[in-house]
C-alpha cells in the first residue's frame, strides 16, 4: 500500500505472481470443482421436478437450495476463479459490483435455505403432530421467497449504492476486485448472512439429537418391558433395538457432518469479514480467497450431503445419469423406496 498527501490509501496495479505451471493446475482443480457444483445441483433440482415422490415441503428447501448453489457454480465461480489465478480482474470496475453482489447474494441464499431445512426439521421430528400445519405449501413458500428477497436486500441495494465502503479511504486500481466493507455492513450483513442462521440450525440440530435419542430410549424401553413379561428374550425384539440404536447413530452422525460441515467451510469467512474492517484491512488477499473458496465447497458438497445420503435421491441420480428417466417404464410416479 501506498499513502497520499489525502491520508487516502491506494492500491498498486495487480500483477499476476504465479507461474503458468501453477496457473494451470489450479485452473485444472478448480474447474473440476465448478463442474461438480453444477452438475451435481442440476441433478438434484431435475430430480424433484420430475419424480413426484420426491415433492415434499422439505425437497421445496432443497431443490430451492439447490438452484442458489447451482447459480453460484454457474456465474459466480468462474469469475472469482479467474481473479484469484490470475491476480488480476479483467471485467471492469461496474461488473466487480455486479459480481460482488451476486456472490453475497447467492451464498446468503444458500445459507439461508440451509436454516430452513433445519427449521423444517425440526418440526417434523420434534413436532410431527402440527408439522402439516406449520409446513404448508403457502408458509414454504413464505420461507423461500425470504431466503431470496433477503439476500438481495443485504446484497444489491447496499453495494451498488455503495453504502458498503462509506468512510472507506481507499482506492482501488480498475483491474483489482477486492471487496472490501466498512465496520457497519460487516457486522450487520455477517450478522444476517451467516450467524443468525447459525443460531438456527444449531439449535434446530440440538432439539432434533435429543428428540430422535430420547425416542430410540422410550422404543427400547418399551421393548424391554416386553421381554421381560414374556419371560424370555425374543431375538426379533433384540434385532429391533440394535436397529433403533443404529438408525440414531446413523441420524447423529448424518446431522454432524451436515452442521460441521457448515462450520468448517463457512465460519473462517465471516469471522474474517468481521475482524479486518477493525484492524484496517490487513487480511493478506491470499488468506481471503481462501477463506472464500471454502465458502463454494459448501456450495458443492450440499447435493452430496442432502441428497446422496437419501436413498430415493441416491436412486433418481443414478437413473437420470442412466437415462433412464427417458424409458417407458420409468414414470414421474415410480417408487424410488426400493
Amino acid at each position: 500500500d501506498s499513502m497520499n498527501s489525502s491520508g487516502y490509501t491506494f492500491y498498486e496495479p495487480c500483477i499476476p505472481w504465479r507461474s503458468r505451471s501453477s496457473r494451470i493446475i489450479l485452473y485444472i482443480f478448480i474447474i473440476a470443482g465448478i463442474i461438480c457444483t453444477v452438475f451435481g445441483n442440476f441433478l438434484v433440482v431435475l430430480s424433484i421436478a420430475y419424480f413426484k415422490q420426491l415433492q415434499s415441503p422439505t425437497n421445496s428447501f432443497v431443490m430451492s437450495l439447490a438452484v442458489a448453489d447451482f447459480l453460484v457454480g454457474l456465474i459466480v465461480m468462474p469469475y472469482s476463479m479467474i481473479r484469484t489465478i490470475e491476480g488480476c480482474w479483467y471485467f471492469g470496475p461496474v461488473f466487480c459490483e455486479i459480481h460482488s453482489s451476486l456472490d453475497v447474494m447467492l451464498c446468503t441464499a444458500s445459507i439461508f435455505h440451509l436454516s430452513c431445512i433445519a427449521f423444517d426439521r425440526y418440526y417434523a421430528v420434534c413436532n410431527p403432530l402440527v408439522y402439516g400445519f406449520k409446513m404448508s405449501k403457502t408458509r414454504v413458500t413464505l420461507l423461500i421467497i425470504t431466503c431470496w428477497v433477503v439476500p438481495l436486500l443485504i446484497s444489491f441495494a447496499p453495494i451498488l449504492l455503495g453504502l458498503h465502503k462509506l468512510g472507506i479511504e481507499t482506492k482501488l486500481p480498475h483491474d483489482v476486485c477486492y471487496f472490501l466493507v466498512n465496520q457497519v455492513y460487516a457486522i450487520t450483513a455477517s450478522f444476517v448472512a451467516f450467524y443468525l442462521p447459525m443460531f438456527i440450525m444449531l439449535v434446530a440440530y440440538w432439539k432434533i439429537y435429543k428428540a430422535a435419542k430420547r425416542q430410540a430410549m422410550q422404543i427400547n424401553a418399551v421393548e424391554n418391558q416386553m421381554t421381560i413379561q414374556n419371560g424370555a428374550v425374543n431375538s426379533t425384539k433384540k434385532q429391533k433395538q440394535r436397529n433403533s440404536m443404529k438408525r440414531e447413530r446413523k441420524a447423529a452422525k448424518t446431522l454432524g457432518i451436515i452442521m460441521g460441515a457448515f462450520l468448517i467451510f463457512w465460519l473462517p469467512f465471516f469471522t474474517t469479514n468481521v475482524i479486518d474492517p477493525f484492524i484496517e484491512y490487513q487480511t493478506d488477499m491470499v488468506i481471503w480467497e481462501v477463506f472464500l473458496w471454502l465458502g463454494y465447497v459448501n456450495s458443492s458438497l450440499n447435493p452430496f450431503l442432502y441428497g446422496f445420503f437419501n436413498r430415493s435421491f441416491r436412486r433418481a441420480f443414478f437413473m437420470i445419469i442412466g437415462c433412464k428417466i427417458c424409458l417407458p417404464g420409468s414414470p414421474p410416479s415410480i417408487d424410488l423406496s426400493n
